[in-house]
């Protein structure tokens, strides 16, 4: 990763340090096929796909197409959030009806309804933590974490102030209502697999 090392130093040192920087340093990389690349708080993370998390990921995506069209959908496709440097790419995000891509052809963070984010052992602390946060800032109505180490959903509703004030947790095989939330729905787990 020395190339990407030295371009985003070189920008840093200019004061030019932008995701869009970092993005088009790592599109020059020989980054694996299956592999998830985003910037949390200015840090460059990959992670491989496993096919676990792929089954639970589209499972959601399924379970969405009751209250979203196939062109509201979204799965590993690079999303701005607030916050130093965040550019993320959600396992699953659900954007309002009528929403418009910006000038760069990419979702608002101000259209984004829903996300949900699938636990991977290296970067758990990401979900939990700093993307948690920039979503609930983002006032994301809600985020949804589903980590297959603990057979385990976490439902945060109603952002606040950089918070979530709502966390629901059940386990995997309990529905999740989402019917009073704008998502509109009730996701099933029973089919979500376990790691």
């Amino acid at each position: 990763m020395t190339v990407l090392d030295d371009r985003t130093e070189m920008a840093d040192d200019m004061g030019e340090l932008t995701l869009d920087v970092m993005f088009e340093s790592l599109e020059k990389m020989p980054i694996p096929e299956g592999t998830k690349v985003e910037i949390v708080g200015g840090n460059i993370f990959m992670s491989p796909q496993r096919h676990t998390h792929w089954q639970i990921i589209f499972d959601v995506l399924e379970q969405l197409r009751v209250s979203y069209s196939r062109a509201q959908l979204a799965s590993d496709v690079r999303i701005d959030f607030p916050g130093r440097l965040n550019g993320f790419a959600c396992d699953v995000a659900a954007v309002a009806d009528g929403a418009v891509k910006d000038d760069k052809g990419r979702w608002r963070h101000q259209d984004v309804e829903f996300v949900a984010e699938v636990i991977s052992k290296d970067t758990a602390a990401n979900d939990y933590g700093p993307k948690k946060t920039a979503y609930a800032t983002a006032e994301v109505p809600v985020y949804l974490i589903a980590d297959p180490y603990q057979g385990r959903c976490h439902l945060f509703t109603q952002p606040k102030d950089g918070e979530y004030m709502t966390e629901t947790t059940v386990v995997f095989g309990t529905d999740i209502d989402l019917t009073t939330t704008c998502v509109a729905l009730t996701l099933t787990t029973a089919d979500f697999p376990r790691d």
